[in-house]
């Protein structure tokens, strides 16, 4: 399963960071690219749910646009 999350509040490596590890500690994330230029993350995993996936991003302070 393989999720595109659009990002919003973006602006620097430590931004990137702080999406991937968050992301990275859902549960059933197995692979996570961020990119910065494109204010987006490509989440691969098993089970990924919408919810748990903006939520993480939101904790981390960053918002999500749209997950598809």
């Amino acid at each position: 399963m393989k999720k595109i999350i659009t990002i919003k509040g973006m602006s620097c490596n430590h931004c990137v960071m702080a999406v991937k590890n968050a992301l990275s500690e859902v549960e059933g994330v197995s692979k996570v690219d961020v990119k910065l230029e494109d204010n987006n993350a490509v989440v691969e995993g098993e089970n990924l749910v919408d919810k748990i996936l903006k939520e993480a991003i939101e904790e981390a302070g960053y918002d999500v646009v749209e997950i598809n």
